[in-house]
């Protein structure tokens, strides 16, 4: 494994997409990290992302983070929707080249649970796999209620109680909608943000990789 992750530039939908990667050459999967809200300041180096890409490192994962489109040095506009799964596709297409036929996790946090939902969706359309998508603190009113995520990928929630952000009782019922086998974790006097929970949300994900 490297020692420390590497800046990249990727060519994205619309440009540039700052990017950087950990390599580990005996890797026993792929992890693709995404992150909250760019309009509400997120980027990849929000402190949630970056405990997520530590966490798949530490697990034996070569790991990719990035910037959507208009965060940081990635070329565009925000969308909100569909063009920064558009980005995140892409930043997989990169990944997965680095190291073929490896297992494919998602990690996303807030807004970028929806959008790791949204790949994960798009990819099972067509006929790609993706092992394992985890959602923290997920974004899941953006959702579609016929999101379509395949019932083969495990898939694991891990919910603050009292989000500040995202309702609880909307992620709650998000998942009590669920017709396919999942894991719920309820992260008890903890905010959005998992200020003074970090360590605690690293136990839960490490635990599940």
């Amino acid at each position: 494994m490297t020692s420390q992750e590497v800046p990249l530039l990727l060519d994205g939908p619309c440009g540039q997409l700052e990017a950087r990667y950990q390599n580990n050459p005996q890797a026993k999967g792929l992890a693709l990290v995404c992150h909250p809200n760019p309009v509400q300041g997120g980027s990849m180096l929000n402190k949630v992302v970056s405990t997520l890409q530590r966490t798949a490192r530490d697990a034996g994962y070569s790991t990719l983070r990035f910037n959507y489109r208009g965060v940081g040095a990635s070329s565009g506009r925000h969308c909100l929707a569909t063009g920064e799964v558009d980005d995140a596709e892409t930043a997989l297409a990169w990944l997965c080249a680095q190291q073929a036929d490896l297992p494919v996790t998602l990690l996303g946090f807030s807004f970028g649970g929806y959008v790791a939902a949204a790949l994960a969706a798009r990819l099972a359309q067509r006929g790609e796999t993706v092992q394992h998508l985890i959602m923290v603190a997920p974004a899941v009113g953006r959702l579609p209620a016929d999101v379509g995520l395949p019932a083969q990928m495990r898939l694991t929630l891990i919910q603050p109680e009292q989000d500040e952000v995202i309702s609880a009782d909307q992620v709650y019922a998000w998942s009590a909608g669920l017709s396919r086998d999942h894991e719920l974790l309820k992260v008890a006097e903890c905010g959005h943000f998992f200020h003074g929970k970090l360590v605690e949300l690293k136990e839960l994900v490490q635990a599940r990789l």
